[in-house]
């Protein structure tokens, strides 16, 4: 009997450890821990386009709203633009220290003309209005004459310089169908036309090198081509980046009279040691740094660096005009500041860093280059 009474505890004991193992998991659900606590429902997990994480970093900034120096854009478009929209233009740019304005959407004949006597006729020391060529009748024989003959014109009528477009090597084509190459000779009266006339030629040739690379998660500018997937350039439908920039190299090599100032770092703001090279190699070769900021705002060493041993090569240029996004450009150029946010986040989904060059730089880059390139802008108004 003691040993059935024994065995019967036993058994009941058995019984109710079972009856709490099979509740525990319930009660600690009811429970839970820190890290599951902690845990993001997938439903809240952010895409790659909604991940911008704010930076807990403290450090000194200096968010200059004004240039130290008076400068001058040399990379900016105005299409068209009215009475009202050039006096706006000029309180926004006395309130940043943009003493002149290079609008380089001047047109050609008539267009041009307009847009010369809207600028400068209103205010003639405070804008410069490049012309641009015009493709329409590059099928007729002699069109290289007659473009340089428009372009002698458009400069009577008040143009101080020629701009390129970035259909040029890219879209512009014969009737046939067949690609007009950046450096073909038909363009090369108009070239020593620029040459005569002392004209410099702001040229856009290309695009940023991942635009013509797949567009996968390898491609650093996924989140610009997601935006804007016309930017693409598979090639079904455009040459390798690399022929255009051996068309573009030799047409500078052919015209070593001839001041081209590559827009946007000649797309080499990735690789500044190629674009060094470039320089040793063509003394006619000048770059603006319009919306590439984001390039040398990763690489503040090396940026410093080249811009110090260059400092006769690189002119100050915006492109898309924004009055309030210019300070990221002072600040970048004139300080040391670490880390901190750049303006638009399709260009670079990274921060960039101040890289301060000296002020003997800064009055080069700012203004000195452009006055050395561009004729008839008043040198009065700048610092010796």
């Amino acid at each position: 009997m003691k040993s059935w009474r024994a065995i019967s505890v036993s058994a009941a004991t058995l019984v109710c450890i079972a009856s709490v193992a099979l509740l525990w998991p319930r009660a600690a659900s009811t429970q839970p821990s820190a890290a599951q606590s902690q845990q993001t429902p997938s439903s809240q997990v952010p895409n790659i386009e909604e991940y911008n994480p704010k930076s807990t970093l403290v450090v000194p900034e200096h968010k200059i709203q004004r240039a130290k120096f008076p400068f001058i854009d040399i990379h900016s478009h105005h299409w068209n633009p009215s009475a009202e929209h050039v006096d706006q233009l000029v309180k926004e740019m006395d309130s940043i220290n943009l003493q002149v304005l290079v609008n380089l959407s001047g047109g050609t004949g008539e267009e041009l003309k307009k847009t010369v006597a809207t600028m400068k006729g209103r205010y003639p020391t405070r804008f410069v209005v490049f012309a641009n060529p015009s493709y329409n009748d590059i099928d007729t024989p002699g069109y290289g004459q007659r473009a340089a003959d428009r372009l002698a014109a458009d400069v009577r009528n008040g143009a101080q310089g020629l701009k390129i477009f970035k259909n040029f090597g890219m879209d512009v084509k014969y009737a046939n169908g067949e690609r007009v190459h950046a450096d073909d000779p038909i363009f090369d009266p108009l070239f020593e036309k620029c040459a005569e006339l002392k004209l410099p030629v702001l040229i856009h040739i290309a695009e940023p090198s991942a635009f013509f690379d797949p567009w996968d998660k390898d491609n650093e500018r996924w989140e610009e081509l997601k935006e804007f997937p016309q930017r693409a350039r598979p090639p079904s439908k455009y040459p390798p980046f690399e022929t255009l920039m051996t068309e573009r190299n030799h047409l500078f090599a052919k015209h070593p009279k001839v001041n081209f100032i590559a827009a946007h770092l000649a797309f080499h703001g990735n690789d500044l040691q190629r674009l060094g090279k470039l320089f040793d190699t063509l003394p006619n070769m000048y770059v603006d740094i319009a919306a590439v900021l984001a390039e040398l705002g990763r690489q503040p060493y090396s940026a410093h660096d080249f811009l110090v041993k260059y400092q006769d090569r690189v002119l100050m240029g915006k492109d898309i005009y924004e009055v309030n996004e210019y300070k990221w450009y002072f600040r970048a150029l004139e300080t040391r500041d670490e880390y901190f946010e750049y303006y638009r986040r399709r260009h670079a989904f990274w921060r960039i860093y101040g890289f301060e060059v000296p002020d003997e730089v800064l009055k080069k880059i700012y203004y000195k280059n452009a006055l050395k390139l561009v004729p008839g802008i008043d040198a009065k108004a700048f610092p010796n």
